[in-house]
């Protein structure tokens, strides 16, 4: 039995463009496209014009690999950041991620993905070259790895410990092991043993 439509072709399009989104699957795509189509002057409309403009001039910054409507982005162009230090991350979402976190003032790097030979993924289709070029020109005493804890991120963070070596530059990863608010018995055996083997003095 074939689908009917609900609606026009346009809001059949809508719902099916928001049903691509994270998170969205059809019934909720429906419901959005119906908030959306309801609060049309207060919604639909600004959004509308807000992806106008990103279309038109969102990119990727030639520095870091990071989304934003100038190039260099506007971390790598805040003189107020640590040059210094290079944060780098597997992609955009972690980014935005650190910086809500706002532990560190510093710049970023942006791979746009991680090591996966299953998946085609090689070192020339990360943003692994821009960041030895980066560390190449003199002025970074730290590169700091905050890749996944997966084994494709650990993967990753070799490699480019690898590509670093031959640089007076320090690595660092992010500590892995107990989250903060964390109750041993309910974390897994990996978590625990990486935890006991990262510890640190009191």
């Amino acid at each position: 039995m074939t689908s009917r439509s609900i609606a026009g072709p346009e809001i059949e399009r809508l719902i099916q463009l928001l049903a691509k989104l994270p998170g969205l699957g059809p019934r909720s795509a429906r419901r959005a496209a119906l908030h959306l189509i309801k609060k049309k002057d207060q919604l639909l409309v600004p959004l509308a014009e807000a992806m106008g403009v990103a279309v038109a001039n969102v990119g990727l910054c030639s520095v870091c690999g990071t989304v934003d409507t100038k190039d260099p982005c506007t971390i790598c162009s805040d003189p107020r950041r640590d040059a210094s230090t290079i944060v780098v991350v597997e992609d955009v979402a972690d980014l935005w991620a650190l910086e809500r976190a706002a532990a560190l003032n510093c710049r970023y790097h942006v791979l746009g993905g991680t090591l996966s030979p299953l998946d085609g993924i090689g070192p020339d289709d990360l943003n692994i070259a821009g960041l030895v070029d980066r560390v190449s020109q003199g002025g970074v005493s730290e590169v700091i790895l905050a890749v996944n804890a997966t084994v494709e991120g650990q993967t990753t963070a070799h490699f480019v410990t690898d590509r670093l070596a031959g640089f007076d530059v320090k690595v660092t990863r992010l500590a892995h092991g107990v989250p903060v608010g964390g109750e041993l018995d309910y974390l897994d055996e990996g978590t625990l043993a990486q935890a006991l083997k990262a510890r640190t003095a009191f």
